[in-house]
């Protein structure tokens, strides 16, 4: 299995892994140390913390390198008049009269909250590649499952601002 990435998601994670390595890494080591010069380490709560965020920082790393190690670079070009990655969409949901604006990015880079949503998804899946006016069945379960209309589409680009998701 491959990670579907853009070459701006792969800069983002070296960057990512840059920092962790050369920033983060030497800082939380220090703090390791100096937790540990506390005393008894079976009751010292700073070191065990301490090393909890080292280890946390060093699985980042290895993830971040592991989704990049494994990565098929992906084109974001689209037809004009079809939703393509990183086009903000606004689409209808039919059962609720709601509308929404939304945007379909890689899963390193989706943020719900921000309606950044991943191309992966049932709804990123049924919508890519789709037209205005267009009616869309999103089938996210055997049990759940709406329609959606695009209203519009606005053309965007694969924008170095929308940060990586993580921790």
């Amino acid at each position: 299995m491959y990670n579907e990435l853009t070459e701006i998601d792969i800069k983002k994670m070296k960057e990512e892994i840059n920092h962790r390595a050369n920033v983060l890494r030497p800082q939380l080591s220090d703090d390791v140390k100096e937790a540990r010069s506390l005393g008894d380490l079976s009751e010292n709560a700073e070191y065990r913390s301490a090393r909890r965020a080292f280890g946390r920082n060093e699985s980042r790393i290895r993830f971040l390198q592991k989704m990049i190690r494994t990565a098929k670079i992906i084109s974001t070009e689209s037809a004009e008049d079809e939703v393509g990655l990183f086009d903000k969409i606004e689409v209808l949901y039919e059962d609720t009269g709601d509308i929404e604006t939304l945007m379909i990015s890689t899963t390193t880079r989706l943020d719900l909250e921000n309606g950044i949503i991943s191309k992966e998804s049932p709804f990123g899946k049924a919508v890519l590649g789709k037209k205005v006016g267009d009616r869309i069945f999103v089938k996210v379960n055997p049990e759940f499952s709406y329609y959606v209309v695009i209203k519009s589409i606005t053309k965007g680009k694969d924008d170095e601002s929308i940060p990586l998701n993580g921790y």
